[in-house]
């Protein structure tokens, strides 16, 4: 059986890495090895994990510098005998190992408002393009693995943003209630200052690691951009805004 040569973080801030060798079977991922080197070698290491199969996205770590799920990883991509350094999110407060405190997130999906559907009158259809429907079923696929705010480097260099900044999984959030054909929130609202969108420089950092392929950059972040141009910025409704004092 080939072996793993892994290195991992231990303890809390002051911690450091730990070098363990670990053999490993064919077709397994990196939450298989960690798993083994639990049972085997460090039976106190923190890990986070749950369903195991890429959906509820507790398990992200920073896999050689780069941000992915470890039951998604795969042990074969590696060469063999190839150092394997998994570290913890590096965006979040680390609690022991591999686990991060990423509490913040829960407080700031409290601030984004739901789908405010208009109640129907008695026998009223309510009618939805098939193309309306596809674009905001894509931000249901997120699986709330953080990794996107993770690589987000408004926050990641930049701490202080974070209370000020929802991040991109929350720009989907964001643009799917936005975006939803029903929805009766002023459009206004939903692109006011306050959720930190103008802190995006559009780098698509987020888009390239999301595991679920979601487009955040072009189809929620842009968007939800334009829509900001268009209700705080265009001429002829700053004119009208000012002659009758329309919003």
């Amino acid at each position: 059986m080939p072996t793993a040569n892994l290195k991992v973080w231990r303890g809390d801030d002051s911690g450091d890495y730990q070098n363990y060798q670990v053999e490993y079977g064919h077709g397994e991922v990196v939450l298989d090895v960690i798993h083994k080197l639990q049972a085997t070698q460090a039976g106190d290491l923190a890990v986070r994990w749950n369903c195991k199969a890429g959906k509820c996205g507790s398990c992200s770590a920073e896999i050689n510098g780069h941000p992915r799920l470890q039951c998604m990883t795969r042990m074969e991509i590696f060469e063999e005998g190839e150092e394997i350094v998994i570290a913890p999110l590096k965006t979040y407060k680390l609690i022991r190992d591999l686990v991060t405190d990423v509490s913040v997130n829960f407080e700031k999906a409290k601030t984004i408002p739901f789908v405010d559907l208009e109640k129907p009158a008695p026998g009223d259809v309510r009618r939805m393009a098939q193309m309306d429907i596809d674009r905001v079923q894509e931000f249901h696929k997120c699986i709330e693995c953080f990794i996107c705010m993770d690589v987000c480097h408004v926050i990641r260099d930049h701490p202080d943003n974070m209370d000020k900044f929802v991040g991109p999984r929350y720009f989907v959030q964001l643009a799917m209630v936005a975006m939803h054909p029903l929805d009766q929130h002023p459009k206004r609202e939903m692109v006011a200052y306050g959720f930190g969108l103008e802190y995006c420089n559009i780098t698509k950092c987020c888009t390239e690691v999301c595991p679920e392929g979601i487009h955040i950059t072009d189809n929620a972040i842009i968007p939800l951009k334009e829509r900001r141009v268009d209700e705080l910025y265009d001429p002829l409704r700053m004119i009208g805004r000012a002659l009758f004092g329309k919003k």
